[in-house]
């Protein structure tokens, strides 16, 4: 950590990329022993280029993975112990509600580091924007991880992202749509269905959901994240029938 530090302070003062070293040290809150892996991190699919001969590029995407499964294992971790009582579908629950799509958009933006995201905003639509960053903060967690191990990672995310959140809050927030919509269905003995439809003509994948009640299309939602647009679909259809979380 010592040494890391000494690294930093040196390439944030000598360094061509000293704001960029800066940048990360804003949002770390300690220096990067090696930039490389958080400028990628901070790189989209849509501003990356190509790597390799079988069409791999140099975005986020892979650190973005890594960065997905450090996260859900230190949240995990932290509400395993935070709610001793509480059964195994709670605490997947609520880390469902924590590592949510839109909840990592939020806190990326909180700390900051949407600021420093690489993008394209010529190919970008409205339900990519709303994603991307929460993708390059489970990217940037990948590049923590790399350049200092879990325990550096597991610092920055119960220091830097956890603080954001109310976890007693939490807990009392119902944002299941699709769940209650179809508990709905069963009181009401009605025909509750997801129609789902793959639109594949743009640069990313969109998932388009179609929402049935009795046969009849009631609500329709699109989103690159097929779990994402049945919440949008199913949103659209409660507050159509009146039906309250």
């Amino acid at each position: 950590m010592i040494f890391r530090t000494i690294c930093g302070i040196y390439y944030s003062l000598f360094s061509k990329q000293r704001n960029s070293y800066k940048s990360v040290k804003c949002i770390t809150g300690f220096y990067p022993g090696s930039l490389t892996c958080y400028s990628q991190s901070l790189r989209h699919h849509s501003a990356s280029n190509p790597v390799h001969k079988n069409g791999s590029r140099d975005s986020n995407e892979r650190l973005e993975y890594l960065g997905d499964s450090v996260l859900n294992t230190v949240v995990a971790e932290l509400l395993f112990n935070r709610f001793p009582y509480k059964n195994e579908g709670f605490l997947t629950e609520m880390r469902s509600k924590i590592v949510s799509r839109e909840s990592l958009n939020d806190l990326a933006i909180k700390i900051g580091l949407s600021h420093i995201v690489q993008y394209d905003k010529r190919a970008i639509g409205l339900h990519t924007k709303n994603s991307i960053f929460g993708n390059a903060l489970e990217a940037f967690i990948g590049a923590i991880f790399l350049d200092g191990g879990f325990s550096l990672a597991k610092k920055f995310i119960l220091k830097k992202i956890i603080t954001h959140i109310d976890l007693d809050t939490l807990q009392h927030v119902e944002k299941n749509y699709k769940g209650r919509l179809i508990e709905w269905g069963q009181r009401q003995n009605a025909s509750v269905e997801f129609d789902t439809l793959e639109d594949n003509s743009r640069k990313q994948r969109i998932f388009i959901i179609k929402v049935l009640i009795n046969g009849d299309v009631l609500g329709v939602a699109e989103h690159i994240s097929k779990k994402k647009a049945e919440q949008l679909a199913a949103e659209k259809v409660s507050e159509h029938l009146g039906i309250k979380l």
